[in-house]
């Protein structure tokens, strides 16, 4: 009985072996993901934007001090005005043939009169940048332009004006050549992404929404072609992405006895705050392997080696390791779930008194399985103390998740292999916030800049040394004329 028994489980075991293995020799990439040559092949009558033009053109750009800052600055109108003044400078044959409006002042949105206006596309950058802090460890001064050693140096490089200036140039070269799309196309020039987006974005959405334009899909910023930063990756992944996390601020008011610090009470309003801090921290908002974190990480799965492609191959068997190594990463946590990030404090003005009120601001990256209103539950249970009051500020639901199928996706995708080469097309999330929030309320909305990044250049993002490569410029240009083209 004991040998039938051990016979059973070791050719249960077999089975099990059998089984996880041949998933993972089956768990590759569909051929349709792989590029053909004649997706490689140039197209007819291809345009050859110049490197030194482009260069020069966003250097000028990034000259343009447009800072975006939470208190409007009063030299700001000037820097936004003279920024626009100089698009119409220096691609007058764009002002010329497109339509323009100009939303809440600084926004601009053109019009590419198309051969028949049945559908339109949007394409959108913002060009306002963040402040710049440690100026003086910059290699080159944050708003010189400096190009040097093949890149364009400065504030705006990679977040957003270089993907507004490519997008001018391809449209002037298209211009130029005679070109006219088949479909309208409207460009967004927008001011106020890195302060949220109120004016800018969501005015180009009520603007098209109210002229009833029948917008087929929206490109804004979101992702790049990223290299070298997907661990297990080798080859160049562009993240396509569809859908962006939401924004929740928390404010935590904790109440507590006042009084001298020399007699303190058994808890003051400082712990109570503080342990509600802690629990937060000790229990992550639920989240996992599933939905479109499952989808993009299926899908890099099976770019890995075959070790990596048995744990993606069954997830039935190993989900749990796969969300606990994930997990354990910041930007693998971050595709998981619903972030958790305490980031202010306040209590006592002065060291021996005690405050009656202490309170925290606690930021929420919302994934698009929560919403606003669930994940303020979820907090009131973990914290489950009534001495804490619990205020909202600055909701924003996750955006909808647009469709990977549609032609919007497709278009995107094959224009970026044919600029990038073979690379590997996932679905992807965007975790911070961009004007497309907005543009996914009227359309499927795509997040991806035609760029190649790496880690060393993601350092740059509202960070020092921000910097674009004029190769990567170039191809930029390249890409947004073949998309506008197949309009």
């Amino acid at each position: 009985m004991i040998k039938k028994i051990a016979l059973f489980i070791a050719l249960s075991l077999f089975a099990l072996l059998t089984l996880i293995l041949y998933r993972a020799y089956n768990f590759t990439p569909a051929p349709a993901a792989t590029l053909t040559a004649e997706a490689l092949a140039p197209q007819q009558n291809e345009l050859l934007p110049s490197p030194e033009v482009i260069a020069n053109h966003l250097s000028q750009a990034i000259q343009f001090r447009t800072i975006s800052h939470e208190q409007k600055a009063s030299s700001a109108s000037t820097e936004f005005t003279a920024f626009i003044d100089w698009l119409a400078k220096t691609y007058p044959l764009l002002h010329q043939q497109f339509s323009l409006q100009r939303l809440n002042d600084y926004t601009l949105l053109y019009k590419w009169q198309g051969k028949q206006s049945d559908r339109a596309v949007l394409l959108s950058a913002h060009y306002d940048v963040v402040p710049v802090t440690g100026e003086s460890d910059w290699t080159y001064p944050p708003f010189d332009g400096m190009i040097a050693e093949d890149y364009i140096w400065g504030r705006g490089a990679l977040d957003d004006k270089s993907a507004a200036i490519a997008l001018m140039e391809a449209a002037t070269l298209l211009l130029s050549s005679g070109f006219q799309p088949e479909q309208d196309i409207y460009i967004a020039l927008t001011h106020d992404e890195e302060i949220g987006s109120q004016n800018g974005a969501r005015a180009v959405a009520e603007q098209l929404r109210s002229n009833a334009v029948n917008v087929a899909w929206s490109l804004d910023e979101g992702s790049f072609v990223l290299d070298g930063m997907i661990p297990g990756i080798t080859t160049p992944v562009a993240s396509i992405n569809v859908a962006e996390k939401g924004y929740l601020t928390l404010e935590l008011v904790a109440h507590g006895q006042g009084g001298h610090s020399s007699m303190p009470p058994q808890e003051t309003a400082v712990s109570i705050l503080a342990a509600a801090i802690v629990k937060l921290k000790e229990n992550p908002v639920p989240g996992g392997l599933e939905g479109l974190s499952k989808e993009m990480y299926l899908n890099l799965g099976k770019h890995m080696d075959f070790g990596k492609r048995i744990l993606f191959a069954n997830t039935w068997l190993f989900k749990p390791v796969i969300e606990s190594v994930m997990g354990s990463l910041p930007s693998g946590n971050a595709m998981l779930r619903t972030t958790t990030a305490p980031t202010m404090l306040s209590g006592s003005v002065k060291a021996n008194v005690l405050p009656t009120i202490a309170t925290a601001k606690v930021n929420f990256r919302l994934h698009p399985r929560d919403s606003v209103a669930s994940l303020t539950e979820w907090v009131r249970t973990v914290i489950d103390d009534d001495r804490i009051d619990i205020n909202a500020i600055q909701p924003a639901e996750a955006s909808a998740i647009s469709s990977s199928t549609e032609q919007g996706f497709i278009q995107i995708a094959q224009q970026a292999r044919r600029v990038h080469g073979d690379v590997i097309v996932v679905p992807g999330l965007t975790i911070a916030a961009t004007d497309s929030r907005y543009y996914g309320q009227i359309t499927n909305a795509y997040r991806f800049n035609p760029m190649v990044i790496d880690n060393q250049d993601l350092a740059g993002f509202h960070g020092i040394n921000e910097r674009i490569s004029i190769d990567n410029m170039t191809k930029a240009v390249s890409f947004y004329i073949g998309l506008m083209r197949s309009q």
